[in-house]
């Protein structure tokens, strides 16, 4: 039975995100008016992200209600209800007898009360409302990355999170790894310049295909990358906000999707009807409101509106397949069909667009992969150790 899910689980996030990688690649490409000959962009990241996250939301409600136990009420349903205090507080001995100090009752007080605050319903919330400021933030950055560098670069890039967090740690915090990390970030790096140093193709202009072709100039690169960087960083400032959650509250990764998405579809809709000026990346388009601009640009490209839907669909019924393969086979496994799936995702994009790739770039490919692998491979290694030591211990005590 476990195998049959996991299975589903990995042929579920291929086949979605696959599909919303293409779809997300198309968006980065101009299309045609019908008005006249002329060809634009969609500038509108955050109308995209709002479509993404109001049907993300959709799906993990469905979800929730689905898998609902018999009798389970609405707040434990949605995971807002406060946690136990007694599993998170030692409560103080005082030979036998609690003090009936005027002071000491109002320190215990005030102790709990500071916990209970820790743990309460309105503490999750506000987690989940940072990690929806951190996802609109990082999300516009990602897309204004695709007008500067190809998709391929994109996704070799994102493969390597590792590499700006540890080198952050680094220099800030003077923080030491495992010898292997710094083989894998030398690695990584090395084959990312490769790339980048032996690229000869130019986002943002379609061909015949629709994918692009021309020069690319470091200078070009640079500030892709730049944007690509940013976008990391955040990713990651969310990543950690994601792990404390759960360490901290119990609730279930579709919970966490259902409220993550809630925020994130409010913050964007709120945000999408200001009237803004331009503001490069995160407000590119010129219209008052980006709301605006996107439906005037839906009504004279409909040709958009078809990646569209196929960008918010894939994204949203994907994140279940993550977060499904995630509460049932653990963090590793999900590294693991996430590592490869990019590494398709390429090949795919490189099919579909017909991206020329040079004998160099290939070359920087597998070097970034077989650093990623590594990294991958040394985890697994932990793992499996750490579990044959608790086997051990587990029959020890069974012995006695």
């Amino acid at each position: 039975m476990s195998f049959i899910r996991l299975m589903f689980c990995v042929v579920g996030v291929y086949s979605m995100f696959l599909v919303w990688a293409i779809a997300q690649e198309r968006l980065s490409v101009p299309f045609q008016s019908i008005v006249d000959d002329s060809k634009d962009k969609f500038k509108s990241p955050l109308f995209m992200n709002t479509v993404q996250s109001a049907l993300s939301a959709t799906s993990a409600l469905l979800y929730l209600f689905f898998r609902r136990k018999p009798g389970q009420s609405i707040s434990n349903l949605f995971g807002l209800h406060d946690l136990p205090l007694s599993k998170h507080i030692p409560l103080a001995r005082h030979n036998g007898s609690a003090k009936t100090n005027g002071l000491a009752n109002g320190v215990a007080h005030h102790h709990v009360s500071d916990e209970q605050k820790r743990y309460s319903t309105n503490a999750l919330l506000l987690r989940y409302f940072q990690c929806a400021i951190f996802i609109t933030s990082a999300a516009p950055f990602g897309f204004a990355a695709l007008s500067y560098i190809t998709y391929p670069a994109m996704v070799l890039g994102k493969s390597c999170k590792l590499v700006p967090v540890m080198i952050m740690n680094v220099l800030l915090y003077r923080r030491k790894f495992a010898k292997h990390k710094y083989l894998v970030v030398a690695m990584v790096t090395v084959g990312i310049t490769m790339f980048m140093g032996f690229g000869k193709e130019k986002p943002g202009k379609p061909s015949k295909h629709g994918s692009a072709s021309g020069d690319l100039s470091w200078t070009t690169q640079l500030i892709g990358v730049t944007y690509l960087l940013i976008n990391l960083a955040i990713d990651g400032a969310t990543n950690s906000t994601q792990d404390e959650i759960f360490a901290r509250f119990k609730v279930s990764g579709q919970q966490m999707m259902f409220w993550i998405n809630i925020f994130c579809t409010l913050l964007t809709s709120f945000i999408s009807v200001l009237p803004l000026p331009y503001i490069p990346v995160l407000h590119p388009s010129h219209s008052r409101t980006e709301l605006e601009g996107a439906l005037e640009f839906i009504r004279t490209h409909p040709d958009v509106v078809s990646p569209l839907a196929q960008f918010a669909l894939t994204g949203a019924l994907g994140q279940l397949f993550i977060f499904e393969t995630l509460q049932h086979f653990g963090s590793l496994t999900l590294v693991t069909i996430t590592l490869t799936r990019k590494l398709f995702t390429m090949l795919l994009s490189v099919v579909v667009y017909n991206h020329r790739l040079t004998p160099g770039q290939w070359i920087g490919t597998a070097v970034v992969f077989a650093g990623i692998s590594v990294e991958a491979w040394v985890k697994r290694r932990d793992v499996h150790a750490k579990r044959v030591i608790q086997e051990k211990e587990k029959a020890k005590i069974k012995n006695l």
